[in-house]
């Protein structure tokens, strides 16, 4: 069984993901099958908070789920992305900071 630490960083969510994912038998999806996951978690997502918001009707028998646990979904599917391009999502999110830090938002 796996654990992750008490405090992880992102990068020990990267690690966690990997491992998760051999433990589990999906290190063989590709990343087009793990985009497409993604986005139906993204979905599940929406889905879960315009419940939540209630400011748009939603099916009451409609098996959406709670936000955390969408955003939780959303972040393995991106950690398994980052993961089979070999990006440390912790760096790549301190470099885009670094370019939007020289934009100018109006």
């Amino acid at each position: 069984m796996l654990n992750l630490n008490t405090d992880p960083t992102i990068q020990d969510f990267q690690k966690y993901v990997q491992q998760l994912e051999q433990e589990r038998g999906f290190d063989n999806q590709t990343t087009t099958q793990k985009g497409l996951l993604l986005g139906e978690e993204i979905g599940e997502l929406f889905k879960a908070i315009r419940k939540h918001e209630a400011q748009l009707r939603v099916d009451e028998n409609s098996q959406a789920h709670d936000v955390e646990d969408e955003l939780a979904d959303v972040l393995i599917y991106l950690c398994a992305i980052a993961n089979r391009y070999n990006i440390d999502l912790e760096q790549a999110f301190r470099a885009k900071e670094e370019k939007n830090k020289t934009r100018v938002w109006k």
